[in-house]
């Protein structure tokens, strides 16, 4: 197998979705981390969907994830609670820390949000000592994968340079990662923006940017195209099989004994 390594790890990081599409307890997340925790590093709880559940409840899977090392993000839903007011968001910031997150996703795929504001809120969610994580990317609109494609493409887009630049004064300022929204790149397209992405990793290297590639093609593009090592966003449903993939073990015809690395 392809050697990976050892967490906490600077490379080939995967995040999993946590609840959204499909219900996720303390008892199913167990069962998740007692056979692949090795090979997860983050888990995003999707669209608020902590703030759904009882208290007791988030706090027993974040105190899962601990227990198997692996790190907790809130998701972007900070999107929702920036239109409640200046106030709100303060007391999202430390009801998130009080919970034991350690990530803080920072998106604005719905809203518009000025890049000073942003990096205002990068130095307010480390001040609380969780790590930031912007989530840029080019289409307007973009939320989850769940606005159709004639819908994004009256949205329109951005040029990348915008969201590259964005992303490199994001970076300058500590965040800890950047998340590369895939709606318009990989998600409710047409076909693939494949040149998307390469641009980010020719003006950012790889190291400090996470693709989210909820679908195995998607993320098979990616291992193919960047390596076993690149980081990836998935859904929890399919660890196992973008685990195989980085491992050289198993995939599609495409990547089939392809996918190799070298540690000398």
């Amino acid at each position: 197998m392809n050697e990976r390594e050892a967490k906490p790890r600077s490379r080939g990081i995967t995040e999993i979705r946590g609840p959204y599409y499909s219900v996720m307890g303390r008892r199913y997340l167990e069962d998740v981390l007692e056979t692949m925790g090795e090979y997860v590093d983050a888990l995003k709880f999707a669209g608020g969907s902590f703030s759904l559940m009882p208290r007791r409840a988030v706090r027993e899977l974040v105190d899962v994830c601990h227990a198997h090392d692996v790190l907790v993000s809130t998701g972007g839903f900070i999107e929702y609670v920036l239109t409640q007011g200046p106030h709100a968001v303060k007391q999202y910031i430390a009801e998130c820390r009080e919970l034991g997150f350690d990530i803080l996703e920072i998106s604005a795929g719905f809203i518009t949000l000025p890049t000073d504001d942003w990096l205002r809120l990068i130095e307010a969610v480390q001040a609380a000592g969780m790590k930031a994580k912007p989530e840029v990317g080019i289409q307007f609109g973009a939320g989850g994968g769940a606005t159709t494609v004639a819908e994004l493409e009256a949205e329109g887009q951005q040029d990348p340079s915008q969201a590259i630049a964005r992303a490199r004064r994001f970076l300058a300022a500590g965040a800890y990662m950047i998340m590369i929204e895939s709606e318009g790149i990989s998600e409710n397209v047409p076909h693939m923006r494949t040149a998307v992405p390469a641009r980010f990793i020719a003006e950012l290297g790889q190291e400090k940017l996470m693709f989210e590639a909820s679908d195995p093609e998607v993320f098979t593009w990616y291992v193919k195209n960047y390596g076993p090592e690149v980081n990836l966003f998935v859904d929890h449903s399919q660890i196992v099989q973008l685990e195989c993939l980085r491992a050289g073990i198993w995939g599609a015809k495409s990547v089939w004994g392809r996918v190799q690395s070298y540690k000398g």
